[in-house]
């Protein structure tokens, strides 16, 4: 049994695994628990070093820190699973994390403010908003109508030609500003 668990770290932190020494500050996992929801979902290893080193936890204080981090310091709150895993004499606790439907999802970060986060390999970084508006309008259940202008034709031709274009690119090839470019997007 416990092999699966040396499979596990033997792969490394990446898009969909996280691994943590210990839990000190619910804030910094709620972090973790919204870019694994709003992005492919994943795992946490909690008793794990960077390294891969199996540290062990030592009380259940990490699961109350997580549970406080999923309902107190997400918004909406996430759902996860949990799984002990025994080796070496120690204990490793691993929480599952679904891609959620309800995104976005935003953790509390320790000036109060709720900030949106998404996986990028094996860092959790900002949402950008214009990301945040997309989730927002895939939860509409109202369709959306719209015309565009010669600016956002200039984009979809471009992305028929191109499988993709960088907002910074968008901005310079289509001579416009920063706040069309974000509209537009």
């Amino acid at each position: 049994m416990s092999t699966h668990l040396y499979n596990l770290i033997e792969e490394g932190e990446h898009q969909q695994q996280d691994f943590k020494y210990c839990i000190k500050d619910s804030r910094k996992i709620a972090k973790s628990l919204v870019a694994f929801a709003n992005t492919d979902g994943g795992r946490l290893l909690i008793g794990v070093k960077d390294n891969g080193r199996i540290t062990g936890i030592t009380s259940d204080e990490e699961f109350y820190m997580v549970e406080a981090a999923a309902k107190i310091f997400s918004n909406p709150p996430i759902t996860f699973l949990t799984k002990q895993w025994h080796v070496e004499g120690k204990t490793v606790l691993e929480i599952q994390i679904a891609p959620s439907k309800q995104k976005p999802h935003f953790a509390k970060n320790e000036m109060g403010k709720w900030l949106a986060y998404i996986r990028c390999a094996d860092e959790n970084i900002l949402a950008h908003k214009i990301q945040i508006e997309v989730w927002k309008k895939q939860k509409s259940t109202r369709g959306i109508h719209f015309t565009y202008s010669e600016d956002e034709k200039f984009l979809i031709d471009y992305l028929q030609k191109n499988s993709a274009i960088s907002f910074s690119k968008f901005i310079r090839l289509a001579h416009i500003s920063r706040k069309k470019a974000e509209e537009i997007l």
